[in-house]
């Protein structure tokens, strides 16, 4: 007589994602206060898991804890278990409200014609624009605050779809004062000792302080900016230099800065990102209009 097959495994997906804070910590105690638990009832909850999986996944040791062989097989599909149930839900929401969509903008980039044709094609729909930190947009979209962003790249673009929309020349921005001021322009040999601004994001360190340098040299370390705010401020002091995208500074931010134009290097991309595979209309929409009207800086 065949085996009969075995009754489907009901795991709550509270005590999964428990589990997987565990497993980042390796110890309780840490990981209760990271989920605002008591200690002992956090180890309960591991329990009530284990019994759920069929196997214990968690060891005590004086240091900590530690995964046992079962839990180190548990822990990859019990993340790809919370991200599926994450997708899910999201999911449900987008169908449930179809007629909403927030679009994500960062500094200096205009959407105001792609909005303005998705409302046109949708009157019914309700179209937010929401401007982000460069630095929240991926964020952002992970955590379904927006349901697109255009910004500039880099951006990570692993769980996201992200689309090229146009090309912008990059320039330098230096104070009304500096020994480059007036030039009709300038190349990464003139600024082979001039610090440049950094930014917390190593990615864009790299793109935006060409980092290294062709010829492998590390670019001049500046100061820290924290916002465009103190970028304007600290390259006004003359604190150090920033790359910055032409048409971030088409006319000069401030009256003692100017921008001279960065040749031989590759120009800003701005993009259209989206997570993957949504299927909203409206994202879709919005993308339609994206890829049609955002071709450009100078795009109405």
């Amino acid at each position: 007589m065949p085996d009969s097959p075995l009754p489907p495994t009901d795991l709550d997906l509270r005590l999964v994602r428990y589990f997987t804070v565990v497993a980042e910590h390796l110890h309780f105690g840490r990981a209760a206060a990271a989920l605002h638990l008591a200690q002992p009832s956090l180890s309960r909850q591991i329990r009530r898991l284990e019994e759920q999986v069929g196997a214990r996944l968690l060891d005590r040791t004086p240091q900590g804890s530690r995964l046992t062989e079962a839990g180190e097989a548990f822990l990859p599909r019990a993340k790809a278990l919370l991200r599926l149930a994450d997708q899910a839900a999201s999911h449900a929401r987008a169908a449930a409200r179809p007629s909403r969509i927030t679009i994500g903008y960062t500094s200096h980039i205009i959407i105001t014609p792609a909005v303005r044709d998705l409302r046109r094609r949708h009157p019914d729909a309700e179209v937010r624009p929401l401007h982000l930190a460069w630095s929240d947009t991926r964020a952002a979209l992970l955590d379904h605050r927006v349901d697109a962003v255009v910004t500039r790249l880099p951006i990570q673009p692993d769980q996201l779809d992200v689309t090229i929309l146009h090309d912008e020349p990059r320039a330098l921005l230096v104070p009304l004062d500096h020994r480059l001021a007036g030039k009709e322009s300038v190349t990464l040999d003139d600024i082979a000792d001039e610090p440049l601004l950094r930014v917390r994001d190593a990615a864009w360190n790299a793109f935006w302080r060409i980092d290294p340098r062709p010829d492998g040299s590390p670019a001049p370390d500046g100061p820290l900016a924290e916002s465009a705010e103190d970028k304007f401020e600290l390259v006004a002091e003359g604190a150090a230099l920033s790359i910055v995208a032409v048409s971030d500074n088409a006319r000069s931010p401030r009256p003692d800065l100017t921008v001279i134009p960065l040749h031989g290097v590759e120009p800003s991309h701005v993009v259209l990102a989206t997570r993957a595979g949504d299927r909203s209309r409206l994202v879709a929409a919005f993308g339609r209009s994206a890829r049609t009207l955002l071709t450009g800086p100078r795009a109405t």
